[in-house]
């Protein structure tokens, strides 16, 4: 078994020095090194960032999946450890999952003779952004993976505390950006200027309506504004403005209504406003689907290994890219406690390194019996 203190230290380096996503050289460096000392086999690929490697022998194939991006964001935790990069930041815990992961290739590289098929170990760049895990599908590499496995901390559950359910388990996650294009002038003659604020205005309210007006009490869908911006100073009137913000849905039919309100929006107040109002709609990570096959035996091995397992009732509105290998490989993705008093993508996450203590072991069972 992995000595817990090596998996704290290599969680503790890795949080230290973090990396965006598509720049994670540096990281994907230090796991070929751990890997390479302990003797696993790195397979060629043309990924820019990020490693598979293998374990085992045998014409079965099951895959282990780790994130490895961090997120542009000034930690605000005063660890001895805390990053060194301003404004760069493991908030999302990407760090503990290497960890667990790479401790969970140690453990299978020691009984690699006891196993009945091949592990690949992925450590996945650019999960942040949506697309890491379609980049590794699309190299090949997985063709020949038959169920793939992965996790996320979950700081809100406490350590030991394991939350799953089978099929769709996280939303769909997309992306909006609406340019609104007017005409500046000065702020005392409003009449010679099409003032692209007042087309703003409109707009917000009318992306509040979308959800409340549009989809069935039954359905669940998420519309949110994360960004807005126009002008520079206060007696201008600006020329442009810009507003962007985020889609999440469980289901592929409201996920198609929200983007054609969101159309049929830009080009009312285009004609209302006689502004050009242009909609660039950027599909992210489908919703993440669990076999149901695959969940049952991740239940129970997560409570054979002491997890106080959580079987949820509704999917979670996060993303995940996850999905990118589980719309293609039957797969199985649960979340696990690591109890922080902030939650993922805050500057003061700081999750509860005992967690570590068990992930690796939940794996490992968890191949052992898929490998039959």
């Amino acid at each position: 078994m992995t000595d817990y203190n090596q998996l704290v230290a290599w969680r503790r380096y890795f949080h230290q020095h973090p990396e965006l996503s598509n720049e994670e050289i540096n990281t994907t460096a230090k796991l070929q090194q751990i890997l390479e000392e302990h003797d696993i086999n790195i397979l060629e690929t043309p990924l820019k960032t990020g490693l598979v490697a293998e374990i085992g022998q045998g014409d079965q194939c099951i895959a282990i999946r780790s994130d490895i991006d961090a997120l542009p964001i000034n930690e605000l935790v005063n660890h001895d450890f805390k990053s060194v990069k301003s404004d760069v930041m493991h908030a999302c815990g990407h760090d503990i999952h290497m960890a667990s992961v790479l401790g969970t290739a140690l453990q299978l590289k020691a009984i690699e003779g006891q196993l009945n098929g091949r592990v690949k170990i992925i450590f996945q760049a650019a999960e942040e952004l949506g697309y890491g895990a379609l980049e590794v599908v699309n190299t090949g590499i997985v063709d020949d993976v038959s169920a793939i496995l992965g996790f996320h901390n979950y700081p809100s559950l406490n350590v030991g505390e394991f939350a799953i359910k089978s099929g769709v388990i996280t939303s769909a996650v997309d992306r909006f950006e609406f340019n609104i294009q007017g005409v500046g002038g000065h702020a005392a003659k409003p009449e010679q200027s099409n003032d692209p604020v007042i087309v703003l205005g409109q707009l917000i309210n009318s992306i509040q309506s979308i959800v409340s007006r549009n989809i069935s009490a039954f359905d669940e869908a998420v519309v949110t504004i994360g960004q807005v911006t126009s002008g520079s100073t206060w007696n201008v009137i600006a020329d442009q403005a810009y507003v962007q913000g985020t889609v999440r849905t469980f289901d592929a039919n409201v996920r198609d209504l929200i983007e054609q309100r969101l159309q049929d929006i830009a080009q009312g107040l285009t004609a209302m406003f006689n502004a050009t109002v242009t909609l660039n709609y950027t599909k992210l990570p489908g919703a993440v689907i669990n076999d149901q096959q695959l969940t049952d035996k991740a239940i129970q091995v997560a409570q054979e290994v002491g997890y106080n397992v959580n079987v949820m009732e509704e999917p979670l509105t996060i993303g995940e890219d996850f999905s990118g290998f589980s719309q293609q490989i039957p797969g199985v993705f649960a979340f696990i406690g690591s109890n922080s008093n902030y939650d993922l993508h805050h500057p003061q996450y700081d999750p509860d390194e005992m967690i570590l203590k068990k992930v690796p072991s939940y794996f490992v069972n968890l191949v052992k019996q898929l490998l039959v």
